[in-house]
């Protein structure tokens, strides 16, 4: 076991149960923050199914600065911060914006604080392709041009990267991991955990699974007259336990100086664009379940294509994302009647 224990804020959601279990696997004592506002408890079981461990946890908005500093009182052993804690759908930030910056940016602006007069050696943060809105070129690679966001929750991206940036070159001790996803899709192999959203899904698959399994009426495709092969949007589509892997990558290398740079960046991606009807069609193709859809018109906020260059992430940090998207598809339909089998969804 080693001793340096991971902060991980929004630990109980999505990627960042995946990344609890990843952490866990590799020896490292964790510490969960969430405010459970888009995740449930429950997960913490599904943690604990998977590891043999379950992950200390404490409930508390990141955006309560005196919670922050209760915790780290408790946790004097934090030697590190993954920060997933933020809300992140596109569409819900273009109708409700103030949410998105009061949550994103005092979050991180209250961790950045208190890493200092705590020990902390670095922080990962979890940005996303977002800042390169609408793509001249496609693979992007970590030095192509920031762009100005087309939604509020790109741009807390965007401002986060640069809070981030602002603190560390006006001399903060501590080092960061940037980590710019592209579209994290899937579920644990297992089953034990996945995407599970409060209320109706935001993101493409967890509607998806909950349309084949029936929940939902039909899956609505927002456009077919992009500029694409078959007119719907395109994205690189990775898995989130691969995703995951990544962090654990990250994390070691700020606590063990591997680089002599303060802050670095990497785009986590697959390299390969795959529009939104040839990901139905891998679903049905990987679990034989068919998924009704409908085209409807264009969403706002919504990017036209963009895939990642990994290359940088492939060469320095020696990670990969290696999860066919069959596979991918496979596991998120796994979870997906793992949760009707618990009388869950």
């Amino acid at each position: 076991m080693k001793t340096e224990r991971i902060l991980v804020t929004g630990g109980t959601g999505y990627i960042g149960s995946h990344t609890v279990v990843e952490l866990q696997q590799a020896g490292y004592p964790v510490v969960i923050i969430d405010n459970l506002s888009n995740s449930d408890r429950a997960v913490l079981d599904g943690i604990e199914r998977i590891t043999g461990i379950r992950p200390d946890f404490v409930e508390a908005d990141c955006t309560d600065l005196n919670a922050l500093k209760d915790l780290f009182a408790k946790y004097p052993d934090i030697k590190g911060i993954i920060n997933f804690a933020a809300s992140k759908a596109v569409g819900e930030s273009m109708h409700k914006p103030i949410l998105y910056y009061r949550n994103n940016l005092n979050t991180l602006m209250n961790l950045l604080d208190l890493m200092e007069p705590n020990g902390v050696k670095g922080i990962v943060f979890s940005s996303s392709c977002t800042v390169y809105g609408e793509p001249d070129v496609n693979p992007v690679t970590e030095e192509s041009p920031i762009k100005k966001a087309t939604s509020p929750y790109g741009n807390t991206k965007q401002i986060s990267e640069e809070i981030i940036t602002d603190v560390i070159n006006a001399g903060a001790s501590f080092k960061s991991v940037i980590l710019r996803y592209f579209n994290p899709v899937g579920a644990h192999p297992t089953a034990e955990i996945g995407e599970l959203p409060n209320g109706v899904p935001q993101n493409l698959i967890p509607y998806l699974t909950q349309t084949a399994m029936g929940i939902r009426k039909e899956l609505s495709v927002f456009g077919d007259d992009y500029n694409t092969p078959d007119g719907s949007c395109i994205r690189d589509y990775i898995d989130v336990v691969d995703l995951a892997k990544a962090h654990v990558i990250a994390v070691e290398r700020m606590l063990q100086d591997k680089s002599e740079e303060k802050i670095e960046i990497f785009n986590l991606g697959t390299g390969r664009g795959v529009s939104v009807l040839e990901l139905i069609a891998a679903f049905e193709r990987a679990t034989g379940v068919k998924v009704p859809h409908k085209i409807v018109g264009r969403r706002a906020g919504d990017i036209e294509k963009v895939w990642a260059n990994p290359a940088r992430a492939n060469d320095v940090l020696g990670w990969t994302a290696a999860t066919p998207l069959d596979d991918t598809m496979r596991s998120a339909w796994a979870w997906q009647c793992k949760l009707r089998e618990r009388g869950i969804m």
